[in-house]
């Protein structure tokens, strides 16, 4: 497995227009796109940094993900993701050296990446994303 760079990390919140306040309005971060992702009920706003992005989480619905994340743990840090060379390639190896994945074959992600989650307790509590994207 070939881990390229850290791609972004995740952020849970409420309100993205509220959230935008800071990154967009004191911070000068410059908001890139949004988008709607139906299956995973959330909407995403990205804020690139550096070679990395800021990606804000808002749910779509009182039992999506990410409410539920909030609900539980309140607004903040929700993943961080890495991007790989081969996904699938990526999930066979940790699959097989006992890592637990939430995600065993990849699914759709904001601005049609292959996405995929690997399991918080095989990884120190942090949700790990690994995604693959077409450049």
């Amino acid at each position: 497995m070939k881990i390229l760079k850290v791609d972004h990390i995740g952020i849970a919140v409420k309100s993205i227009d509220e959230a935008k306040k800071l990154y967009n309005g004191l911070l000068g971060l410059e908001h890139t796109g949004s988008e709607t992702v139906a299956e995973q009920k959330v909407t995403t706003a990205f804020f690139p940094v550096g070679d990395a992005e800021i990606e804000l989480l808002e749910s779509t619905s009182p039992d999506g993900p990410i409410a539920k994340y909030i609900e539980k743990k309140g607004e903040g840090i929700q993943h961080i993701a890495f991007r790989v060379e081969n996904i699938e390639e990526a999930l066979a190896e940790l699959k097989a050296k006992g890592v637990a994945l939430i995600d065993e074959k990849p699914r759709r992600g904001a601005g049609g990446a292959k996405i995929a989650f690997l399991h918080p307790k095989s990884t120190f509590g942090v949700l790990i994303e690994l995604c693959e994207k077409e450049e």
